[in-house]
Order: C-alpha cells, then sequence, then structure tokens
C-alpha cells in the first residue's frame, strides 16, 4: 500500500514538473510573450492607461487592510510583478489601499500609565492631539490618565485624535483648604455649571467640539480632571459638543 502511494505522489511530482518546465513555456510562446511593466507607486488611472497601452487588461483590487497616510488611487502592488513574461491580453491586478477608514470602539484609558494609553492608542491608529496635567493628592493617580476627550466605547476612525487629562502627585501645603473637582461628564452645560458652582468652584473657559453621533451640548472633557484637588474658587474648563 506505502509502496503504491509512493508511486502515485512519483507520478504526480513528475507531470507537475513537465507542466510547469515545458507545457507552460511552450503555451506561452504560442502568442506574443512581452514583459509585464512596473506600474507600482503610480495613479491607478496612470497605470491602467500604460497597461492597457502595453496589451494588458488592469485590474482593480484592494489590500487586505486599510494603511493609514496612503493615497486610496496609489498603486501598491501588482500581479503578476513586474519584469514577469507574460501573453498580451493577460490580466493584471493592481492592489489599492482601502478607502474606508476601520472604525473602532474607542478604548478605555482612565486609570491606565500614560506610557501605556500612548501606546494603545498608537495601536489603533489614533493621535493624541494634547496631553495636560492637572494635580492630585494621591500618590497611586500620579502618572495615570484622570480624562480622556472621547470616551470609552464611542466609535471613532483610525486619523482620528483624543485628548488626555494626566495626574500628576503634588503635596498640598498644611492647612490650606482643598476641594475636589466634581465629575460633570456627559452632563449638559447648564447642569455642569450648577454642579460646578455648587461645589465651590466657578466654570472656565468653555471650547465647543463637533460630533456627529454625540448629544449637542453634552460635556465632553474637563480641566482639571475628575476628583481632581483645587483651591476653592479653581476655575474648571468644559468640552461641549457641538452638531456644526
Amino acid at each position: 500500500m506505502m509502496k503504491k502511494a509512493g508511486l502515485i505522489f512519483l507520478i504526480v511530482f513528475l507531470v507537475a514538473g513537465v507542466i510547469d518546465r515545458v507545457i507552460m513555456p511552450w503555451y506561452v510562446s504560442l502568442g506574443s510573450a512581452v514583459t509585464v511593466p512596473d506600474v507600482t507607486g503610480l495613479q491607478y488611472d496612470d497605470a491602467a492607461s500604460k497597461l492597457r497601452w502595453e496589451g494588458f487588461d488592469p485590474r482593480q483590487r484592494y489590500h487586505v487592510k486599510y494603511i493609514s497616510g496612503v493615497d486610496s488611487t496609489i498603486v501598491l502592488s501588482q500581479s503578476p510583478a513586474a519584469g514577469q513574461r507574460v501573453k498580451k491580453g493577460r490580466d493584471i491586478y493592481l492592489v489599492l489601499n482601502r478607502r474606508e477608514k476601520p472604525s473602532y470602539p474607542m478604548a478605555d484609558l482612565v486609570g491606565r500609565i500614560q506610557s501605556d494609553a500612548l501606546q494603545t492608542m498608537a495601536r489603533m491608529d489614533i493621535a493624541i492631539d494634547d496631553v495636560q496635567i492637572s494635580p492630585v493628592r494621591s500618590r497611586d493617580e500620579d502618572g495615570r490618565v484622570l480624562s480622556q476627550s472621547v470616551p470609552a466605547g464611542v466609535s471613532v476612525k483610525a486619523g482620528s485624535s483624543v485628548s488626555l487629562i494626566v495626574g500628576r502627585f503634588e503635596e498640598s501645603d498644611e492647612g490650606m483648604e482643598k476641594l475636589i473637582v466634581p465629575d460633570v461628564l456627559g452632563m449638559s452645560l447648564s447642569q455642569a455649571d450648577k454642579v460646578i458652582t455648587e461645589a465651590g468652584l466657578k466654570r472656565g473657559r468653555v471650547t465647543k467640539e463637533y460630533s456627529a453621533i454625540l448629544v449637542p451640548n453634552t460635556v465632553i472633557s474637563q480641566r482639571p480632571a475628575v476628583s481632581a484637588y483645587v483651591s476653592p474658587g479653581q476655575a474648571v474648563d468644559l468640552t461641549v459638543v457641538t452638531a456644526e
């Protein structure tokens, strides 16, 4: 039985070798074989025109994943590769970058060490727009993310940006009163204003940030961060959503 299987394998191997070394070269020789030109790096329309001019049939295909920073009209690769000898009229597949950026649910960065948060954003191709420092009284919060401008779970696309507030431990002077910054994330601007005032603080600068998926006039970021220790009357800057 083993001898029979080995004989069959040997026959298949020999037939494949004959096809590759004899029959295919003979088949190509029946027509006029030409060299495939190199069109990688060209705009798709230019690459397709060049291939048609030389007697080939260009076919548009897309890369298996989105590549950040690469135009979707540039030829990334081709098959058959440049330099191969093939018959005229052969299909040449031109690979382009995907048009649509992939979307991800925003990671929860709160509580993470700053370096870990930055690495996570790099893997998701999310840019860090700004890193603000807020004083904290707990050593456990030192160097950790206190809040993020884009809430966890919100769908974001590669190439988007996010701002972070990171804690820095500071010992307060003896006898100096300190207040805790309340959490106003997700509140309307008027609600946040009331909560901040009742906490013995005041509303600071209000920045607007566009979002097509979040409720307008909702607070999505605050500075100083939630639970930070501050002096009475400290201004709390807010970022709210705008639909325009």
